[in-house]
């Protein structure tokens, strides 16, 4: 049929054809998904649960209009095996990355809890406690940040310097704190109470 038409009429046909045919897949997803809505619609008449009938609305639509679209990246010229490729890899990629932040975006929000629900403040003394026969770490809090709270040990001996602890705010919650409230929050040094 092809040597029918003229060498312009064959390039316009080699366009015309997949536009046709996109159109084509568009509509009969659009026709699909119609169909799909009345006869959730019918169901719903039925006494089924309107949370049943949203999410199967929803997954219909997902699925008829993600099988609409596959089908007009094949007309395009788009190969199903390099799409499952590159989605693969974008997936292994993100996994990868959500598991490299995962410990710093679980101290950042840890953080946002220790200053909203103060399990702990500024300048007082604290233990987290290992288990019910180990010491834990003991210290002054002198600092909370984003990712660490710092612990200023007491010094064991006269005139050597306190050691810090930095604690990754998340350890707050998987152990016991313990708080020791003798001098109410309040150092000598600075004076200051919260």
């Amino acid at each position: 049929m092809r040597e029918l038409w003229p060498s312009w009429g064959q390039q316009w046909l080699d366009l015309v054809v997949p536009v046709v045919q996109v159109l084509l897949i568009v509509l009969a997803a659009w026709l699909l998904q119609r169909l799909a809505r009345r006869v959730m619609r019918r169901l719903g008449q039925h006494n089924l649960p309107p949370d049943l009938l949203a999410v199967a609305r929803r997954m219909s639509g997902f699925l008829i209009y993600g099988a609409a679209l596959l089908l007009v990246l094949e007309r395009l010229g788009v190969s199903a095996a390099v799409l499952w490729t590159a989605f693969t890899g974008f997936a292994a990629v993100a996994a990868v990355a959500f598991f490299a932040v995962w410990s710093v975006l679980s101290n950042i929000f840890c953080s946002v809890l220790i200053f909203t629900t103060r399990p702990f403040r500024l300048y007082e003394h604290i233990e987290v406690l290992e288990s019910g026969d180990k010491p834990g770490l003991k210290g002054r809090v002198v600092d909370i940040n984003l990712i660490y709270t710092t612990l200023e040990e007491d010094s064991t001996e006269e005139g050597q310097p306190a050691n810090t602890l930095q604690i990754p705010n998340s350890l707050f919650f998987q152990r016991a704190v313990r708080r020791f409230r003798g001098n109410g929050g309040r150092t000598a040094a600075n004076g200051l109470a919260q």
